[in-house]
C-alpha cells in the first residue's frame, strides 16, 4: 500500500474498496482511525494496518473524482467522534478479478449466495455457493444425439422430472422428432407434457431455471451457445467419450438433482467466456482507433476457444496480433488460438499451451505450428482487449471458428475483437472446483501418470574382522 495515498481498492462485486491517505490537517499524526475493523495508524506519513475490532460506521462514495470518508471512532470519553476527510483520488477500478464486472444472476431465478465473508473480504472462487431467489420450475435437458445409451438415460430423467418432481421440461425439437426415442413407452406417456424449442429461432433466455446436460463436453459447449447473455446453472452427467467437463455420474442422478433443486449447499464454478466481434473496416492500418463506421458482422460468446487458421490455403497464415491497441507481433504459421482457462485443456493444450485452472482470470494465446521456434504460448490478464487482423501483405485470407462452430472467412478488411465477457457460465461441481479439475486431469488426460521409480537398494555391508578373527558386527555384540 502506497503511504502517499495513491493506492485504491478494487470495485469488483463482493470486494471492499479502501484507500489509505495521509491524515487531514485536523488530525494529528499520532491519531488512530478504524475502517472495516482494521486499525489505521497514521504516523510520519506511514500507514500501518493492525487487526483490531472497532466500533465504526463508514460511508464511502465517489463524486466527481472526490473520495470522501466519514468514519466514527471511539473517543477516550466513551462516545463516538465523526471524522470526515476528502481528497483527490484516482478513479477506482471498474473491473473484477475476472476482467469485466460479471453478472451474478444466472437465468431468471438463480443467483450467487452472498455471505458476510464473501462481501467483506473478497469472493473466494473455490467456495461459491448457489442460491435460488425463487423455487426453480423449468429445466432444459440437452442430450447427445444418436446415442442409444444417452437415449435411455434421457427418457428416464425426463419421466422422473415430470412425474415425480412436477417440473416443466424443455427439450429440442429434433429430440422430440427422434423416431427411436418415440418408440419407447416411457417417453410416449410424457411427450405431451414436454416443451420444445428450435436453435436460432426461439429465445429461451428467460425460460430456463436449470440446465441438465447428458453426454460429453460437446453438450456443455452447445449449452453455452444457446445462452449469449445470462446462463442458468448447469449440471453435466458423463455419458460421452472423454467427459473432462462432465463430473457427475448418472447412476445417482436423483440424489444429485434433488439436492440442487433444494439449494442445499450447491458448490459451483464460474467459467469465463470470451466475447467476440468481427468488425469490417476498409483501413486495417488504423486498428488502434477503429472507425465509427465499422460494421459488426457477428457477436458471439465462446466457452473454449476462438481459432483463426489458414483454411484450405497452402500459404502461411499471416496475422497481426494487437493487445490493448498495441501491435504485439505478426504471426506466420498455421493459425492462432485464443483460449479461455476452460479451453486450455482442449485445442490449446494440443498446441503446447499450459493448462490453466478455470478459476484463474486469464486468456491464453497459443500459435498453431508457428514458423518461428521462439514463438511460445503466452498467458495474458483477463481484462485485456485482443484484436486480430489479416496482415495487408498476407498471401491469402484466414478462417475463424468459435468453439468449433460458425466457421467463416476472415477477410483482410476484417478485425476480430476479443475480450472477456461479463456473463460467465455457472458449472455445478461434483465436489469443489479444485478436486473436480484435478480428478479430470488424472482420469481423462492421465496427467503425469507413469510407473513410480523403484527406490535404491544398497547391499548390506560385509562383516569386518580384526586381526584376531573377532567380528566387529554390532548386531552380535562382539568387541575387542
Amino acid at each position: 500500500m502506497d503511504p502517499s495515498g495513491d493506492a485504491s481498492g478494487g470495485d469488483a462485486p463482493g470486494s471492499v474498496g479502501l484507500m489509505v491517505t495521509k491524515p487531514p490537517p485536523c488530525q494529528s499524526s499520532s491519531q488512530h482511525s478504524t475502517v472495516d475493523g482494521l486499525d489505521l495508524s497514521m504516523a510520519r506519513g506511514q500507514s500501518q494496518i493492525r487487526n483490531r475490532p472497532a466500533r465504526r460506521r463508514e460511508r464511502l462514495y465517489n463524486s466527481e473524482s472526490q473520495l470522501e470518508f466519514e468514519t466514527a471512532v471511539s473517543s477516550p470519553e466513551g462516545g463516538e467522534t465523526k471524522m470526515k476527510s476528502s481528497t483527490n483520488a484516482l478513479r477506482r477500478r471498474t473491473k473484477s478479478l475476472y476482467g469485466a464486472c460479471q453478472n451474478f444472476n444466472f437465468g431468471p431465478k438463480a443467483t450467487l449466495l452472498q455471505t458476510s465473508y464473501i462481501i467483506e473480504i473478497i469472493q473466494d472462487p473455490c467456495k461459491l455457493m448457489l442460491m435460488w431467489k425463487k423455487k426453480p420450475q423449468s429445466i432444459l435437458i440437452i442430450k447427445k444425439i444418436w446415442d442409444d445409451l444417452v437415449d435411455e438415460a434421457f427418457v428416464e430423467l425426463a419421466a422422473w422430472l415430470v412425474q415425480v418432481k412436477n417440473m416443466e421440461v424443455l427439450i429440442e425439437q429434433q429430440v422430440m422428432d427422434d423416431r427411436i426415442i418415440n418408440k419407447q413407452p416411457a417417453f410416449s406417456s410424457i411427450c405431451n407434457k414436454l416443451s420444445t424449442f428450435t436453435e436460432g429461432k426461439d429465445n429461451i433466455t428467460d425460460m430456463v431455471d436449470l440446465i441438465i446436460c447428458l453426454g460429453g463436453d460437446g453438450t456443455l459447449l452447445y449449452a453455452s451457445t444457446l445462452f449469449q447473455t445470462s446462463v442458468p446453472p448447469i449440471i453435466t452427467f458423463h455419458l460421452g467419450s472423454l467427459g473432462f467437463l462432465t463430473s457427475f455420474d448418472f447412476s445417482d442422478y436423483k440424489e444429485q438433482v434433488s439436492q440442487i433443486l433444494e439449494g442445499s449447499k450447491t458448490c459451483f464454478m464460474l467459467r469465463t467466456r470470451l466475447k467476440c466481434d468481427i468488425l469490417n473496416q476498409n483501413d486495417t492500418s488504423q486498428l488502434a482507433v477503429p472507425p465509427k463506421s465499422a460494421e459488426s458482422r457477428r457477436h458471439v460468446l465462446v466457452l473454449n476457444e476462438i481459432v483463426v487458421d489458414r483454411g484450405d490455403a497452402s500459404y502461411l497464415c499471416q496475422l497481426d496480433l494487437y493487445i490493448e491497441d498495441k501491435l504485439i507481433t505478426v504471426l506466420q504459421g498455421d493459425g492462432l488460438i485464443i483460449s479461455t482457462p476452460t479451453g486450455s485443456t482442449a485445442y490449446a493444450a494440443a498446441a503446447g499451451a499450459s493448462m490453466v485452472h478455470p478459476n484463474v482470470p486469464a486468456i491464453i494465446i497459443a500459435p498453431i505450428c508457428p514458423h518461428s521456434l521462439s514463438f511460445r504460448p503466452i498467458v495474458v490478464p483477463a481484462d485485456v482487449k485482443i484484436k486480430i487482423a489479416v496482415s495487408p501483405d498476407a498471401r491469402s485470407d484466414a478462417w475463424v471458428s468459435f468453439d468449433g462452430r460458425n466457421r467463416q472467412q476472415l477477410l483482410k478488411t476484417d478485425v476480430l475483437v476479443i475480450s472477456t465477457s461479463e456473463y460467465p457460465l455457472p458449472s455445478i461441481c461434483s465436489i469443489d472446483p479444485i478436486n473436480d479439475w484435478f480428478e479430470s486431469l488424472a482420469g481423462c488426460l492421465h496427467w503425469n501418470v507413469r510407473k513410480i521409480q523403484a527406490p535404491l537398494r544398497y547391499p548390506s555391508p560385509p562383516d569386518v574382522f580384526t586381526e584376531d578373527g573377532l567380528s566387529l558386527d554390532s548386531n552380535e555384540g562382539s568387541s575387542i
